[in-house]
C-alpha cells in the first residue's frame, strides 16, 4: 500500500481508542538525516601554506583580536550599533520567537473566565439559564503530534532567523573593514597622483620654456601636455572614487562619521592580519552561520511534513466549563449551583477534495527545496574560501614583484630624465618612463589593498566575526 492510501485509511476510530488507551502521543516526522557535503573533501593543496597554520579556527577568534588598528576596531563598534541591515535581523529574530512563542501556547489549554445566558423554549415557556465560571475553548488533544511539529518548524525557524543575524553581523563586519582599507588605498592613490601631476606640472613648464627659446618640438610640448591633463583626469576620478568609498562607509555606519576616530594609519603601514588555517570543508557546516541556518530551515520543513502526514489522523478538541449555573441571574452564586461541563469533538478526515495530501505534497516539495538551499550554501561556502585561499597564496608574491617593478620603474624614469636633460636619450623616453612609473605606483597600492581585503574576507568567509568576546566574571 502506498503513503496515501495508508494515510488516508490510517485514521479510524480502532487508531484513536489504541492512542487513547496507551496514553502517548505520535510523531509523524521524519528523522532528519543531514545530506551529505557536495564539495571536496579538502581544499587543493598547492592553496594551503606550506609550513601549516595556526591552530584556532576564524570563527572562535573575536574581530576585537584580529583586527588591531584603533581606527577601524571603533568603525566597526559604530556599525554594529547603528547598522539598520543589522537592526532589521535582530527584529526578525524577535518576531521569529513571537510565532514560535504561539505555536508553543497551542500546546497548552487556554483557560479563560466565561459568562454565558440563554433562554430556550421547553413545554410552550421560556426558561432562563445562566453560568459563570472558567473555560477552556477548543483545546486540541494531540496525540498525533500535529502541534507539536508546527512547534518544532517554528523553532527550526527562530534558530535559523538567529543564525541569519550573525550572518549580516560577519558580513558588516567585513564590509567595513574593506571599505575602510579602499578608502586608505584612495588616500595612497591621491597622494602617488598628486606627486605625479607636480612631476608633470614642472617638466611642462621646462618642456614649454624650450618650446618658446626654439630648443624643442611643438611634438615634445604636446606629449607632456596629455602627461599632464591624464595626471589631472586621473586626480579627478580619484577624488571621486574616494568620496563614493566615504558615503558607502557612512551608509554601513549607519551615521556620519564622527570627529573624534583614531589617527589615520597608513596602508602600508597597517598592523599584519594573524594566520588563519583553512581546516577542512566539513568545518563549514559548522562554523558559517549561513550554513547553519539553510539547515535549520531545513530542519523545519522537515518538521512541516510531520504537521501534514497527522492531518490525515482525526483531531480531538475538547471544550469544558467549570464554574456555577442556575436558571436565575441572581441565584449564581448561592450554595449548590456549582457545575461542570465538557465537550469532546473527533473530526476524522473523509473527503476534504484532496487538501490534506496537496498539503503533505506541498511539504515534500517544500522540503526538497530546502536540501538543495543547504546543499547550495555549502558550495557557495566552499568555493569563497577556495578564492580566498587562492588569493593568499598569490597576492603575496604579486605584490612583491610589483613592488620590484615600481622600483625598476623609478630607476628608469629617474636615468631616462638625467639622459635627457644631458642630451643623451629624446624627450620621448622620458615622457615613457615617466607613465610606466606612475602606473606602477598605482598597481602597486591596489595590490597592497587586495592583499589586505582578501585576508579580511577569509576570515570572513571561514565563519569569523560573529563571536563576542568572553568576558571574565565578577
Amino acid at each position: 500500500m502506498t503513503e496515501r492510501e495508508s494515510l488516508r485509511h490510517a485514521g479510524t476510530l480502532t487508531a484513536l481508542a489504541a492512542a487513547l488507551l496507551l496514553g502517548g502521543c505520535m510523531s509523524f516526522i521524519p528523522a532528519y538525516e543531514r545530506p551529505a557535503a557536495p564539495v571536496a573533501p579538502a581544499y587543493a593543496p598547492e592553496l594551503l601554506p606550506a609550513g601549516g597554520s595556526a591552530a584556532t579556527a576564524a570563527a572562535e577568534i573575536e574581530w576585537q583580536s584580529y583586527f588591531a588598528d584603533a581606527r577601524l576596531k571603533r568603525l566597526i563598534e559604530i556599525a554594529l550599533q547603528n547598522n539598520r541591515d543589522l537592526r532589521v535581523a535582530v527584529l526578525n529574530i524577535e518576531q521569529a520567537r513571537a510565532t514560535y512563542q504561539i505555536r508553543r501556547a497551542d500546546e497548552l489549554p487556554s483557560v479563560g473566565a466565561g459568562l454565558t445566558a440563554q433562554r430556550q423554549a421547553v413545554g410552550g415557556g421560556l426558561v432562563n439559564s445562566y453560568a459563570v465560571g472558567l473555560a477552556v475553548t477548543g483545546y486540541e488533544l494531540d496525540f498525533f503530534g500535529r502541534v507539536r511539529a508546527l512547534s518544532q518548524s517554528a523553532l527550526s525557524s527562530y534558530m535559523a532567523t538567529e543564525e541569519a543575524r550573525k550572518t549580516v553581523q560577519i558580513t558588516l563586519v567585513a564590509a567595513v573593514a574593506n571599505t575602510h582599507l579602499s578608502l586608505l588605498a584612495d588616500e595612497e592613490l591621491l597622494r602617488v597622483t598628486r606627486e605625479a601631476l607636480a612631476t608633470r606640472e614642472d617638466s611642462f613648464k621646462l618642456t614649454k620654456l624650450k618650446f618658446d627659446n626654439g630648443a624643442t618640438s611643438e611634438l615634445d610640448l604636446r606629449q607632456s601636455e596629455q602627461l599632464l591633463e591624464g595626471a589631472r583626469a586621473t586626480l579627478a576620478q580619484t577624488q571621486r572614487q574616494r568620496s563614493l568609498d566615504e558615503n558607502a562607509l557612512v551608509l554601513l555606519l549607519g551615521q556620519p562619521l564622527p570627529a573624534d576616530l583614531p589617527a589615520v594609519t597608513a596602508l602600508a603601514a597597517q598592523p599584519a592580519l594573524r594566520e588563519l588555517p583553512a581546516g577542512l570543508p566539513s568545518d563549514l557546516l559548522t562554523r558559517r552561520p549561513d550554513v547553519r541556518a539553510a539547515e535549520q530551515q531545513l530542519l523545519a520543513a522537515n518538521a512541516n511534513i510531520g504537521a501534514a502526514r497527522a492531518a490525515f489522523f482525526p483531531r480531538i478538541t475538547l471544550t469544558a466549563n467549570a464554574g456555577t449555573a442556575s436558571t436565575e441571574l441572581s441565584g449564581l452564586f448561592k450554595s449548590g449551583t456549582f457545575a461542570i461541563t465538557g465537550v469532546a469533538q473527533l473530526l476524522q478526515p473523509i473527503f476534504d477534495s484532496g487538501r490534506n495530501q496537496a498539503n503533505l505534497d506541498s511539504a515534500k516539495v517544500g522540503r526538497d527545496i530546502a536540501v538543495a538551499q543547504y546543499e547550495k550554501a555549502i558550495q557557495t561556502a566552499f568555493r569563497e574560501v577556495s578564492d580566498s585561499l587562492a588569493g593568499r597564496a598569490t597576492l603575496g608574491e604579486q605584490l612583491r614583484a610589483q613592488t620590484a617593478l615600481t622600483n625598476a620603474a623609478q630607476v628608469s624614469y629617474r636615468l631616462a630624465d638625467l639622459r635627457y636633460r644631458n642630451g643623451a636619450s629624446s624627450y620621448l623616453d622620458v615622457l615613457d618612463a615617466q607613465r610606466n612609473y606612475f602606473a606602477a605606483q598605482q598597481a602597486t597600492v591596489q595590490v597592497q589593498a587586495q592583499q589586505a581585503q582578501n585576508l579580511v574576507t577569509l576570515y570572513k568567509v571561514l565563519g569569523g566575526g560573529w563571536s563576542e568576546p568572553v568576558r571574565a566574571s565578577n
